[in-house]
This record gives structure tokens, C-alpha cells and sequence, in this order.
């Protein structure tokens, strides 16, 4: 049986934890909240888009205060329910091409579940035009 099956998410190791990441790269959309978070197509300047991956990791927190910091005990409703953060917290399991399941990292990008080829940095997109970038492929 899979750690993801007998391990709540307070129980995984650090690498455990980490590992739950599909790579999808959807937390790292530039979000808008007014009474409902809505996502964009915009994402931080420190994304590699093909890998979808922090370019800065280590320090993604320092230099991107506002960048998502999740901990087995914050997990916030808005993130996709494609998510496997959220998915195990709601006692779901991960999905067929989540790279733990299928044995591939390239999984996530063939089932069109990564942000792959399908945003712009917000390195060349003016802050004002960000409302006309809401995007609509997202589940909540």
C-alpha cells in the first residue's frame, strides 16, 4: 500500500510531503479575490513554464512573500480539486496520471492537467490587465 493510503498528511516525511506535488504548476497562477478567488492565466516570474517548476524554490518565500506556502495543517479550499494536497485532505485519492501513480512526471502534462503551454508570465503582462486574463479550465 502507497504512504498516501496509510499516512495522514500530518504523519509524511518532509520528502513524503514534497513528493505529493504533481507538478502541475496551478498554485502558482496569479489569483484575483474579491468575494471568490478566481485564477488567471498569469503566472509568477519565477515559473519555468515547460518544466512548471519554481526557478527558486528554496527561497520562493522570500522572494515572492505572497507565493503559496502549504503545510499538512493549511491546506486552503481554493486550491484546485485537481490538487493532491487537497484531494488527500478530503480523503480522495490521487489521480490516475498524478507521477506517484502513473511512475511518470510527464503524466501530468499529457493529461493537460498542468499550466503547460497554457499561460503567460507576469513579467510581460501590465497588473491592470490581469481581470481580462480570468480563465475558466479550473475546477474549485
Amino acid at each position: 500500500m502507497s504512504f498516501w493510503h496509510e499516512k495522514s498528511l500530518l504523519e509524511m516525511t518532509s520528502e513524503e510531503w514534497e513528493s505529493l506535488c504533481d507538478g502541475c504548476a496551478r498554485c502558482c497562477l496569479i489569483k484575483l479575490q474579491d468575494d471568490v478567488v478566481q485564477y488567471t492565466s498569469i503566472v509568477c516570474q519565477y515559473l519555468d513554464q515547460q518544466a512548471c517548476q519554481c526557478t527558486d524554490y528554496s527561497n520562493r518565500n522570500q522572494v515572492v512573500p505572497t507565493c503559496v506556502h502549504l503545510t499538512p495543517s493549511t491546506i486552503p479550499s481554493w486550491l484546485p480539486i485537481s490538487c493532491a494536497y487537497r484531494r488527500i485532505d478530503e480523503g480522495k485519492d490521487l489521480e490516475w496520471w498524478h507521477p506517484l501513480v502513473s511512475g511518470s512526471k510527464d503524466s501530468v502534462h499529457a493529461a493537460g492537467i498542468s499550466v503547460r503551454g497554457k499561460v503567460i508570465s507576469e513579467a510581460h503582462v501590465h497588473p491592470e490587465e490581469a481581470e481580462e486574463q480570468v480563465i475558466k479550465w479550473i475546477e474549485f
